[in-house]
């Protein structure tokens, strides 16, 4: 999809068993504020720099109508021919799991035209949409959508500080021979 590369830092331990509710627990909400994204970015290590950074990825994938409904008819910092055009997608009720792009500009590339749409209020998400709403993120979510390659080495860094988040140690879990499965 054209993102960027970065070294995986080999011989991390993987758990033997997977848990939905424990890999979700510490996900920010959709619904999350700019203080509430940065204090669960916090408590993992990971300052603002790396929410911002890390939030890009928003630039592929896609989200439930469920998550955004909110956002596009009752929020009033969101682009208005953006939120008129989202309800054939995603009407005022009904609908929950209808999908749309995290960013309508470039949904299948990685690239740094997330941090534009949030610039023109097209943030799909309401958290995603605090990252540039007159606060302490802005200056940096402008710096990536001016920089590319900026966004891209910082989007590669944190994803390194992220893997290195509360690795097991010792005998706890497994090194994999394929990150996919247990082995």
């Amino acid at each position: 999809l054209g993102g960027p590369y970065w070294q995986v830092p080999l011989g991390r331990r993987d758990s033997t068993t997977a848990s939905l509710d424990s890999a979700n627990k510490d996900i920010p909400s959709p619904t999350s504020s700019l203080s509430g994204l940065i204090s669960a970015f916090r408590a993992k290590g990971l300052n603002q720099q790396d929410l911002i950074a890390l939030s890009g990825a928003h630039t592929i994938g896609q989200a439930r109508c469920l998550l955004f409904r909110n956002r596009i008819f009752n929020e009033t910092n969101v682009d208005s021919d953006f939120a008129t055009d989202l309800p054939d997608s995603c009407p005022a009720s009904g609908g929950d799991n209808n999908l749309s792009p995290l960013d309508p500009t470039t949904p299948y590339v990685f690239d740094n035209k997330y941090y534009a749409n949030l610039v023109e209020k097209k943030g799909l998400l309401h958290s995603d949409q605090e990252l540039f709403n007159g606060g302490s993120a802005d200056a940096q979510v402008r710096s990536y959508m001016s920089d590319p390659i900026s966004f891209a080495r910082d989007f590669a860094n944190s994803m390194v500080k992220m893997g290195s988040i509360s690795p097991l140690t010792g005998t706890a879990g497994q090194v994999r021979v394929n990150c996919r499965k247990v082995n």
